[in-house]
């Protein structure tokens, strides 16, 4: 990028004149920065930083060649946009740039931008419809259910690991487990598993797939709602379709697109990321296995420095503004940078998030703000955390098969995502009979255990990494919970 004009540089609509996207920088030669690529996925936040220091909290950037948008990187700012859905609306029929004939008909960014009748979509008394409806199905699951679900399908991938103590964290664990208990809950067969693995893969990462995956996705769950309509049964989709919100068949269909992208993926990255940390940051497995720190505090951390959804689309300014020093224009895109905010050294009293521990502190924006904070909150964090803890009881003596700066990020401009986590491990145990299958979502007979009561400060201590469980180990011992994530979807 070209040194802006000291007189106009970060005045993107220009002074006196509306421009395009970019305003006075592009209108003297100057690009803006790439949200994909190279740096994005390598450096995010390096990237970051950098765009701050040039633009303030509100940077001109482009999502696809020739596509302009503004990333918010301040965590004021941040709120300020997601707290005003009247200015900066979440219906992306307000983007100018389709509208001007500017979006290719088969651009990798229409799966993560394009209208549906969703909540993600809409403001006002017809969000807080569908907002309800998922909201109230979701209540519907059974905690200490999903959990036992969450933790026998963490079971039986790992004792189908063969038994040369290597594995890779990401496609035989994270990647496939959230899965697993996802198509339980949605009422979805089993074998349709890995291929929606790749399918949500292509629609997230907005790469050359993401068309065609996003509409074979679609089917799959359009048969899915034919039949639940037809003969429902205990899961997510019969007790949508059930709801007094009387959801139409369509929009049906596009809330389960929420539930599976939003919640899967953002459970893939969360276990992945950290698992990384845990590996890693030698401050932070020491402080682990030493018990001062719990698996609470590693997924807190997690979703300070390395969220799972680092961007997300985003906001459409409904009419001429101001923000974070920038002009905006009617119809502009503005992406909500999560990471980036949470690094805002405002918020951090000069310093950066990643100076010391921010066990504890759960004033991260990682899932947003405002009245479209998710409301999937607990299953989320239940999913996630019972998948470390499992996988921590199972081999507690997990090592990084490669050096640490040998990891690799997902070339996305959303996801925050690891291409793969190998490790070594000399704990493994030899494979055990399938339990017998049955609805995780109905009463059972066979629960060893009561459940775990909530803990009111969300950091029960547990010793992830004192012993191997096997089979004949018996129940592991509390948990930790979180009852107060602040939203599972970003910025929603």
């Amino acid at each position: 990028m070209s040194a802006p004009d000291p007189d106009t540089a970060g005045c993107p609509v220009g002074r006196g004149a509306r421009l395009p996207y970019g305003g006075s920088d592009f209108a003297r030669g100057a690009r803006p920065a790439p949200l994909y690529g190279p740096a994005v996925a390598d450096d995010p936040h390096g990237l970051y930083a950098r765009l701050r220091e040039r633009h303030g909290q509100v940077a001109p950037i482009e999502l696809e060649p020739g596509v302009e948008a503004w990333l918010v990187l301040g965590y004021g700012e941040l709120l300020e946009l997601t707290r005003n859905e009247a200015l900066f609306s979440k219906d992306s029929r307000h983007w100018r740039v389709p509208a001007e004939g500017r979006l290719a008909p088969d651009s990798r960014l229409l799966p993560m931008t394009a209208w549906r009748p969703t909540l993600l979509n809409l403001d006002g008394a017809e969000h807080q419809r569908l907002r309800a409806a998922v909201s109230d199905t979701l209540a519907q699951i059974d905690h200490h259910q999903l959990r036992e679900a969450t933790e026998a399908a963490a079971n039986g991938l790992i004792d189908g690991w063969g038994p040369d103590g290597t594995a890779d964290l990401i496609a035989q664990y994270a990647r496939t487990l959230p899965l697993l208990v996802f198509t339980q809950l949605l009422g979805l067969p089993a074998r349709t598993g890995p291929r929606l693995v790749g399918l949500i893969s292509h629609f997230v990462d907005s790469g050359p797939e993401s068309v065609r995956a996003s509409a074979e996705f679609q089917t799959i769950l359009v048969d899915l709602v034919r039949r639940c309509r037809t003969a429902p049964t205990a899961d997510l989709t019969s007790w949508l379709l059930a709801h007094p919100a009387a959801l139409t068949d369509e929009e049906a269909v596009h809330h389960l697109v929420v539930l599976m992208v939003a919640g899967n993926e953002t459970s893939i990255n969360w276990i992945g990321n950290t698992l990384r940390l845990l590996l890693t940051d030698r401050r932070f497995r020491t402080t682990l296995t030493g018990g001062r720190l719990t698996v609470s505090d590693a997924l807190e951390e997690v979703l300070w420095r390395d969220p799972p959804t680092q961007n997300f689309p985003g906001r459409w300014a409904t009419a001429d503004t101001v923000l974070g020093g920038q002009y905006i224009s009617a119809g502009d895109m503005l992406v909500l940078g999560l990471a980036a905010a949470n690094a805002d050294p405002a918020v951090h009293g000069g310093a950066s998030a990643a100076q010391g521990s921010l066990g504890g502190n759960r004033a991260h924006l990682a899932w947003g703000a405002g009245e479209h904070v998710c409301p999937a909150q607990h299953p989320a964090r239940i999913i996630v955390e019972t998948a470390v803890e499992t996988l921590l009881h199972r081999l507690p003596d997990l090592q990084l098969a490669v050096p640490g700066n040998d990891l690799t990020w997902r070339p996305s401009p959303w996801s925050r995502a690891l291409t793969a986590l190998p490790v070594l491990y000399s704990a493994f145990t030899p494979p055990r009979p399938p339990a017998p299958e049955r609805s995780p979502w109905t009463p059972s007979s066979t629960a060893t255990r009561p459940p775990a009561p909530p803990s009111r400060s969300g950091s029960t201590p547990s010793d992830a990494t004192s012993t191997a469980r096997t089979p004949d180990s018996g129940p592991q011992g509390p948990r930790s919970w979180w009852s107060s994530l602040a939203g599972w979807w970003s910025g929603r």
